[in-house]
């Protein structure tokens, strides 16, 4: 199984390519604006791939059978163009992509295989299933979301908060109840029927998410907490994996992957 990496030089590419590495993936190409010519093992610290690491304007070269995607909304779509031209597989983690960006994708995955997650841990995927599990009986609380980022991160709220909330107004929706997102309060700000969203930035959190459910005398709280970043890694390998087997076009998710 061939694999490129689009994002090769970021934190999440050189753990990508690590791990591949070391669960027997052949490392074809590598893609990135960073560190260009380098060796993209060497980068990940790793021995000597004889691959380098070439600028995404260079896209058109791409030759694998599955590409895996954590670089920028605008980069993705290049080469989620080209992987649909090619008929490549394609296993998309970046976050941040708007709703025009989103159509393409979504067009793209009528004609090849793509698993799209904001997150690719099995552990996040899971604390979805909860979350979706207690809005059954705690759909009259009140329901806040809070996630806490690095200092780097670019969007904000991040896109696996934005998944919790989405979730949560599904569930809500077969109720009959319909929800809106508030994104921070100020001044005098009465609480009615929405679900807040905050985000925190600050130092080196890799990430850490959390839903409330308020009620009167009582608080629900789950809670995910990741400290590595490897298990985003695991899970995106996994996803490629599974994607290998799969010919039929169509937009997955990890709860495919995982069988949730």
């Amino acid at each position: 199984m061939r694999v490129a990496i689009n994002g090769a030089a970021g934190r999440m590419g050189k753990l990508i390519t690590k791990i591949a590495i070391d669960e027997g993936l052949k490392i074809s190409q590598a893609f990135d604006i960073n560190e260009v010519g380098r060796d993209a093992g060497e980068l990940a610290g790793i021995s000597k791939l004889g691959v380098k690491i070439t600028h995404p304007s260079e896209i058109h070269t791409l030759d694998c059978d599955i590409a895996i995607d954590f670089s920028t909304p605008s980069s993705t779509l290049n080469l989620v163009r080209e992987a649909e031209r090619k008929g490549i597989k394609l296993v998309i983690g970046t976050t941040g992509h708007n709703e025009e960006q989103k159509k393409v994708i979504m067009n793209a995955s009528k004609k090849i295989p793509i698993v799209m997650s904001p997150n690719f841990s099995i552990g996040v995927n899971v604390f979805w299933k909860i979350v979706e599990r207690a809005i059954e009986n705690l759909g009259d609380y009140d329901i806040e979301i809070l996630e806490i980022h690095h200092r780097f991160k670019k969007d904000a709220p991040s896109g696996t908060a934005l998944k919790t909330g989405e979730i949560i107004r599904e569930v809500l929706k077969k109720k009959g109840k319909d929800v809106n997102f508030i994104f921070g309060r100020h001044g005098e700000s009465l609480r009615g029927e929405e679900v807040g969203i905050l985000a925190l930035r600050g130092g080196d959190v890799v990430g850490e998410h959390y839903v409330y459910f308020i009620g009167f005398g009582e608080r629900i709280e789950i809670n995910h907490k990741a400290w590595s970043r490897e298990s985003f890694a695991r899970g995106a390998i996994k996803a490629a994996k599974w994607i290998n087997d799969i010919d039929d076009p169509g937009l997955y998710t990890m709860s495919d992957v995982l069988g949730l």
